[in-house]
């Protein structure tokens, strides 16, 4: 009999599975990664509360805290995310591989030099400190590459999930790009004044962008989350749509508002 002629459902080609059940291990190891991550910025919050010391500036242990926390919420929210977006299993995988690495060698990175009680970014002093610093500038670079392909995946084709979660996805990428866009330009900055010799101004040289880039960066997990948690609740699909449409307006000019005083003290 002609398979055609059959009701038989068709069955899936055996080269997807692999990649299908790599996808789904990927997955997983980016939320115990991430979540890792978290753990360790926690803590390093009891040692600075046992230890002490200052909680601004180049040498504390706010940044291995900060750092920690912020690289593995973000692991865990742009594995969750992109399963909404139409990316193939394979690459995808390979991309969320390389992300988690990436997030690993950031955050050890900055957790070693704060133990070692030197600065983790735009320090030169040594040839140690150099090829930290080094590598994390390129870790960050590979951390823009990675998140704009996402970001340019979200808008070239429609992002799957419950309503609104397609303009949630494509909003929360577009606002991560302005935190990728001030984090390269504070790396960018800092190398230059490091490499004329002005050390302890590079140092200061983030501060104004600092809460540009801290308002930006999870954007892509919050206005998701949110569109998420409307997508069960009884109300109305207008109603859901207004709310989010608020919660990305009020966003957007939280970020306005961090990018213009970036702008006066810049």
């Amino acid at each position: 009999m002609d398979p055609a002629l059959t009701d038989a459902p068709a069955v899936p080609a055996r080269t997807s599975v692999p990649w299908a059940i790599g996808a789904r291990r990927v997955e997983r190891l980016c939320h115990v990664t991430g979540l890792l991550l978290v753990l360790s910025g926690l803590a390093h919050l009891v040692v600075f509360a046992v230890d002490g010391g200052p909680w601004d500036g180049p040498v504390s242990w706010r940044k291995p805290v900060t750092f920690g926390g912020s690289f593995g919420v973000t692991l865990i929210a742009v594995t969750w995310v992109t399963s909404y977006l139409r990316l193939g299993p394979r690459s995808r995988t390979l991309l969320l591989a390389v992300f988690a690495a990436d997030c690993v060698v950031e955050v050890s990175g900055i957790t070693l030099q704060a133990w070692r009680g030197v600065p983790s970014h735009l320090d030169m002093e040594t040839p140690f400190d150099t090829a930290v610093s080094m590598t994390l500038a390129v870790g960050g670079g590979v951390l823009v590459v990675l998140l704009t392909v996402f970001a340019v995946a979200s808008f070239r084709h429609r992002p799957s999930g419950p309503a609104g979660m397609d303009l949630a996805v494509r909003s929360g990428f577009a606002i991560f790009l302005v935190a990728l866009a001030s984090g390269a330009a504070m790396i960018a900055r800092g190398v230059v004044l490091t490499r004329t010799g002005h050390q302890e101004a590079a140092y200061h040289s983030t501060a104004p962008l600092k809460p540009l880039h801290g308002v930006s960066l999870h954007a892509v997990l919050v206005l998701p989350a949110l569109a998420w948690l409307l997508s069960r609740t009884p109300w109305s699909e207008p109603l859901r749509r207004r709310l989010l449409y608020a919660a990305i307006g009020s966003y957007v000019a939280a970020v306005i508002g961090a990018a213009t005083w970036a702008a006066l003290t810049y």
